[in-house]
């Protein structure tokens, strides 16, 4: 089969089954997500060649508790309260936990920043390996699910408007860096990659944050502002933190002497592969859902 038209193929596939997922319940949303969770704890346990038993199952365990308890709050309160016979404030503990996931997750990504630009060792420590698993991409899926919770109940418009906020700037960094690019970003890491690409990339990543938020997130004149604001601010930290997700990838894959993750996406590698920009820039994302809820004392 031709090159191009399996990459086509795979790509429909993979963008069908996500919008699917996302759109028809938070059950498939969550499902979906502890798979692509588990694929990736796979193919990075391949990229710096560790045991996957320990990591897979330490990735299911977070990733299933944490979900259940966040999500299924009321449930799982009622729950506890009748076995223990005593009153559980669950709402509480599940905001120390978020700040504690947070931390330990922006931790691991300044320690993956400081990796990408600064670390020249191409060897990965044991101890490394098992704290990137941790903090660069169990913790990320847990806050993709969190920011589809934008309001009081799962919300997949927001969801749907990050991954158009990914994909408008993967597409618009190529096609201005392929048109105009001259300076390269950090050629040793990532030789395509160029200065004009990356700041293309989040002006029509900003531009589609407008509109996306003008005309399918809130409608409702009333929110327009604020609304607008918000996802501006999201298109910002996608296009930073997508494009470093993105190199970070790459250094991974550099020392492992590899071009894709895995082979599971037939023209586009694995699913770390499609999702690396995502999973960076998630925890940085639900930080400024947090930041703007202690501001304004309301979800949005």
């Amino acid at each position: 089969m031709n090159e191009t038209l399996k990459r086509g193929i795979s790509g429909v596939i993979y963008i069908v089954l996500l919008l699917a997922s996302i759109l028809f319940s938070t059950e498939s949303f969550f499902l979906l997500f502890g798979i692509f969770l588990i694929i990736t704890v796979y193919e990075f346990c391949n990229l710096v060649e560790i045991n996957k038993i320990f990591p897979i199952l330490l990735a299911s365990t977070i990733y299933i508790s944490v979900t259940s308890v966040s999500f299924y709050r009321v449930e799982t309160e009622n729950f506890l309260n009748q076995y223990l016979n005593k009153k559980i404030d669950i709402a509480v503990n599940i905001n120390q936990l978020n700040l504690i996931l947070l931390v330990i997750n922006i931790v691991v990504s300044i320690k993956c920043i400081v990796f990408l630009f600064f670390d020249k060792i191409q060897k990965i420590s044991v101890s490394s390996k098992y704290l990137y698993i941790l903090g660069y991409i169990i913790l990320p899926f847990i806050f993709i699910t969190k920011i589809s919770f934008g309001e009081t109940d799962y919300n997949p418009k927001i969801v749907i408007g990050l991954f158009i906020l990914i994909w408008t700037n993967d597409t618009f960094a190529y096609i201005v860096g392929k048109s105009i690019g001259k300076h390269k970003l950090l050629e040793r890491i990532s030789p395509k990659k160029t200065i004009e690409g990356f700041v293309g990339g989040i002006v029509f990543a900003i531009i589609a944050g407008f509109l996306i938020s003008k005309f399918y997130i809130r409608p409702n004149p009333k929110f327009s502002e604020r609304s607008i604001l918000i996802w501006i601010l999201i298109a910002v930290i996608v296009g930073i933190m997508g494009t470093i997700g993105d190199l970070i990838e790459s250094k991974f894959k550099r020392i492992a002497g590899v071009k894709d993750s895995g082979k599971i996406m037939p023209g586009h590698g694995g699913i770390l592969d499609r999702l690396d920009s995502v999973i960076f820039a998630a925890p940085f994302i639900f930080l400024l859902y947090q930041i703007l809820y202690y501001v304004s004392q309301r979800r949005f």
